[in-house]
């Protein structure tokens, strides 16, 4: 049964969406969400097997999906994603750019330009590409959503991640010019960003999810991680007529880390 009846605000019924990184973590449980509220998914990721995976688990709870492989860096992969995705599932209204690459910690000096630019060509090339090809789509539907996940670290600085900050605070200033660019095709263009959430991403760089609770969760007020469902559901919130007043802004789900 649908989280969200077909006549509230939150409903995504008869929508078409694109989720990037839904193989796992916040990605899935996106896709998942917006299948929950009515939309058809195309879950985009590099791995086919995981995104194949999230489609199963949506259509097995009686949802529309479609599994897609793309590597969202490149121009080829992603706009016979979007191409693909618009056709299959008839139209495009929702853009969710998800896929982040594995940085390493690091400073400026112990970067070198191919892990730096590496890292930029997922995080943010690949928003732009995406969003390059979606856009006329949307427009084409009367208009859209999109939707860059970025991160608390998009406005705040954290020791030895130069490049995830670098990445994530680009992708808040290139959602505020898609905006202003983008207006008059009645698309809305904001960023998501969540504090640390309990995902194996975060598994993976802290070496288990007690000790990324144990390190990162007294950084936020809650004095917790975040859920993958607490991030779908403001992903929800973006993709609907419930915020339907609201583009160029950053949606703040991260457990109160900014506030301190």
């Amino acid at each position: 049964m649908p989280a969200f009846s077909a006549h509230s605000r939150f409903s995504l019924a008869g929508k078409t969406a694109i989720v990037t990184g839904a193989g796992g973590g916040i990605g899935r449980a996106v896709a998942r969400a917006f299948a929950e509220s009515g939309a058809a998914v195309a879950c985009v990721d590099l791995d086919w097997a995981m995104a194949e995976e999230t489609a199963k688990a949506i259509t097995t709870a009686g949802g529309k999906a479609l599994p897609i492989d793309c590597d969202v860096a490149s121009e080829i992969s992603t706009r016979a994603a979007v191409a693909r995705a618009a056709s299959e599932l008839h139209g495009l209204h929702v853009l969710v750019n998800g896929a982040a690459a594995m940085d390493p910690s690091g400073t400026v000096t112990d970067h070198d330009l191919a892990t730096w630019n590496q890292v930029f060509a997922v995080n943010v090339a690949g928003a732009y590409l995406m969003s390059r090809w979606a856009v006329p789509h949307m427009a084409q539907a009367g208009g859209g959503s999109i939707i860059h996940v970025a991160s608390q670290l998009g406005s705040v600085g954290a020791p030895g991640r130069v490049v995830y900050c670098a990445t994530k605070g680009a992708l808040l200033q290139m959602a505020r010019a898609m905006a202003l660019d983008h207006a008059a095709d009645r698309i809305r263009v904001n960023t998501l960003s969540p504090g640390a959430v309990a995902t194996q991403r975060l598994a993976y760089r802290f070496g288990s999810i007690e000790k990324a609770q144990e390190t990162a969760g007294p950084k936020h007020a809650l004095g917790r991680l975040g859920q993958p469902d607490e991030i779908a559901a403001a992903a929800v919130f973006l993709a609907s007529d419930a915020s339907s007043f609201m583009t160029g802004a950053d949606l703040l789900v991260d457990g109160g880390y900014n506030a301190q």
